[in-house]
């Protein structure tokens, strides 16, 4: 029995000098609730686990610190060391311009947003590496019965990718491009308008867990008028309803290991929650399959694993009519003249990441450089921060001309009023005059 008990402290003890106990926990330090789903991570900047439905932080080596903690809609935490029983993390406060609607013609919603990307492919011999930022704009009709469809899924703007691809030797180049699409950041967009759990609706605080077949399928938190939703899309089919768009996957031999996506809600009013509310969303998805057929010229039936996480922060909303709905759909882009605009809630950079993009920034095209080590000082990703109240949408109409467009429209409209008026007046005026 003594035996027993000192392996037992003896292992205890081994774990604790090894890496981060197993019972530390990530919570809001307001409310003190956990919060589910957390994203860790590493010194390298690489995703290496998240956190459970209880906010439960999985086992971290001693290899991996420090670590980064992060949840969107809240400041990311660092730690260099192995924490106490519960990790603390403070809310940003997310205000957007407001948005008005002009007149009942307006009826669609235009939404631009800042997405910020980590996905990798790994196979038993090589690693491909992405970071990308990346501006993105939807287009919503609250009407199904309405001819224009729109777009739920984010339709790039502008673009920013950083490769790097390391062998089984250890080399590794760095890019800006790759012939291999293996990011699943294009597939996942908004869902129109969810029902909140009938215990929420009438509380302040609270939380809901929906449970799947075998493991919970949603969590529900909500603090005064903000929600958040954390979907398990795995744990039931039914939850495949957050993310249609990769319906079709399901139905392929493609083996999703772990899918995760976090949607985040602001001034929530009534029983339901819809886009207009959204402020951001984030995912985590491992699969096992996507990638066949892009190396299978040397790595014939070699496994494929690519894992992406994102975070999309919502820049700019406004209702627009469907004849500039429709303006903006058929839209030929200049994107060397649109800008990435990043939200002043995006946390810093991991220094391994600015140092990405530091290579990637001075590769001469002809002479591709291997293990250059970069000057941190050329770290230039020419991204924007976005001001407090700053309307993202009026510096991307001055570029595409829609603003050109709206002003020329309005003066004729404007010259054709004041026409008639005079036609008008000068048919009623008294001739003796």
């Amino acid at each position: 029995m003594r035996l027993a008990v000192m392996i037992s402290m003896l292992i205890l003890s081994v774990l604790n000098m090894t890496g981060l106990a197993h019972n530390a926990v990530v919570a809001d330090c307001e409310t003190r609730k956990p919060l589910p789903n957390a994203t860790i991570f590493d010194r390298q900047g690489n995703v290496i686990g998240i956190c459970n439905s209880k906010g439960k932080m999985p086992y971290i080596s001693d290899m991996d610190l420090p670590i980064t903690v992060r949840y969107l809609g809240y400041e990311e935490k660092t730690i260099y060391t192995a924490p106490d029983d519960t990790i603390f993390l403070n809310e940003v406060f997310t205000e957007l311009p407001e948005v008005i609607v002009r007149s009942r013609q307006h009826k669609v919603l235009h939404m631009l947003a800042y997405i910020r990307e980590y996905s990798t492919l790994t196979t038993y011999s090589d690693t491909v590496f992405l970071f990308r930022e990346k501006m993105a704009d939807y287009m919503l009709t609250p009407d199904k019965k309405m001819k224009f469809k729109g777009w739920y899924g984010p339709r790039t703007l502008k673009s920013k990718s950083y490769y790097r691809f390391t062998d089984a030797k250890g080399t590794d180049s760095v890019s800006d491009k790759c012939s291999h699409h293996f990011s699943w950041s294009d597939w996942i967009g908004v869902v129109t308008s969810p029902k909140i759990p009938a215990h929420l609706r009438s509380v302040d605080y609270g939380t809901d867990t929906l449970r799947g077949k075998y493991s919970p399928t949603e969590v529900w938190l909500r603090n005064n008028d903000k929600v958040t939703v954390d979907v398990n899309v795995l744990a039931d089919t039914t939850s495949r309803k957050w993310v249609p768009n990769l319906s079709i996957f399901f139905r392929n031999r493609l083996d999703f290991e772990h899918f995760r996506i976090r949607f985040n809600y602001g001034n929530v009013v009534g029983d339901s929650i819809s886009p207009m509310d959204m402020t951001g969303y984030s995912f985590n998805i491992e699969s096992n399959g996507r990638g066949h057929e892009m190396f299978m010229f040397n790595h014939v039936n070699e496994p494929f694993f690519v894992s992406t996480y994102a975070e999309v922060y919502i820049l700019d909303k406004e209702y627009i009519t469907v004849k500039d709905a429709k303006r903006w759909e058929r839209l030929n882009l200049d994107t060397s003249d649109i800008e990435i605009i990043e939200p002043a809630e995006a946390p810093e950079l991991q220094g391994p990441i600015q140092e990405l993009i530091a290579r990637v920034n001075t590769i001469q095209h002809d002479n591709v450089r291997l293990n250059f080590t970069p000057d941190h000082r050329l770290a230039g990703r020419g991204v924007h921060r976005q001001n407090l109240g700053q309307r993202a949408f009026s510096l991307l109409k001055q570029l595409t001309g829609i603003t050109y467009f709206k002003s020329h429209r309005n003066f004729n409209r404007r010259w054709s009023d004041f026409r008639k008026e005079q036609v008008h007046e000068n048919n009623n005026r008294d001739p003796k005059e």
